[in-house]
């Protein structure tokens, strides 16, 4: 067994993907499929589950990838003891819903990066089924998700809660429903709604909050970014936590504002994930710890100033 096959494992798993991560790691793919059957062979586990759509770890494999990770980090350790000046570069992948974007995602990265320069950090937009399933395959070292206020946290997971926001409706400045101090669910009614994709905690929640009534969905669309790019354009109105809208460009720039909801509405609150293991490597720790350090010096709440009555 070479440590080389221990790290193609980790790279397939992370990319989900025999062909990406031969690109990744400049190998033929032919090559790189090969290495990791030796490996299984010796191992005498299958590893992987191969499909056309592409390579993710197998239950036997998912068992074994702590004790793979464990490998990997023990030798990160020895060639750093060793003074090795090309040691491997280890890097961290975030999936994300796309939630508190400017005010904590991206000084965490700020932040991490000053720490440890070397090491790099993928951020990867998912839906959160698609989160879960990640980690739980090692594809994600952490996860970013919303949860509604009363649900349950599953078990799988650790988790962290980092901010508690209120659901607020995102419009452009010129909308009549920006001149008024709420928005109803009257008027949600009223207007084109762009809603997120199913598999988002903010569509259960529209849903749950329209209660059945027959709303003007004109659109929908994966995560807040893009639902916030189209109301600047004009296509509609949206309902985001009010933690994914404060401090954004669209905001600050003019193109976008937002209002809270009329009545008493549950909260959303902004989780922090990974997959109960043994063994996490030490940058995605160290990644951890910034988040909830970050969210602990904002309060764990975000205020939308621009919001009348807040």
């Amino acid at each position: 067994m070479r440590t080389e096959q221990l790290e193609y494992i980790a790279a397939v798993t992370r990319l989900g993907s025999l062909r990406r991560a031969a690109e990744e790691l400049r190998l033929s793919q032919p090559a790189l499929s090969e290495t990791v059957r030796n490996l299984e062979r010796e191992l005498g586990v299958e590893l992987l589950e191969r499909k056309r759509s592409g390579a993710t770890m197998s239950a036997p494999g998912r068992e074994l990838l702590p004790h793979i990770v464990d490998v990997l980090d023990a030798v990160d350790r020895l060639r750093a003891a060793a003074g090795e000046q090309h040691r491997i570069r280890r890097m961290v992948r975030v999936g994300t819903v796309n939630a508190a974007t400017v005010p904590l995602l991206l000084p965490v990265l700020r932040k991490f990066r000053g720490a440890r320069p070397h090491t790099q950090v993928e951020v990867v937009g998912a839906q959160q089924t698609d989160i879960h399933r990640a980690l739980l395959e090692g594809g994600f070292d952490l996860g970013l998700v919303n949860h509604l206020e009363g649900d349950d946290v599953p078990a799988e997971f650790e988790s962290a809660e980092l901010l508690r926001g209120r659901p607020v409706v995102c419009l452009r400045p010129d909308s009549p429903l920006a001149a008024r101090p709420a928005v109803t669910v009257e008027d949600l009614l009223g207007v084109p709604l762009i809603g997120m994709r199913s598999g988002y905690v903010m569509h259960r929640y529209v849903h749950r909050l329209l209660d059945g009534r027959d709303p003007s969905f004109a659109y929908s669309t994966d995560g807040a970014e893009m639902g916030k790019l189209m109301v600047a354009e004009g296509l509609g109105a949206t309902v985001l936590p009010d933690f994914s809208v404060v401090g954004d460009p669209l905001v600050r720039c003019g193109a976008l504002t937002h209002r809270p909801l009329a009545g008493d509405t549950p909260q959303v609150l902004l989780m922090l994930q990974r997959r109960r293991a043994e063994s996490v490597p030490q940058a995605a720790r160290e990644l951890h710890e910034v988040f909830v350090r970050t969210a602990r010096a904002l309060g764990g709440t975000l205020t939308a100033p621009d919001s009348p009555g807040r």
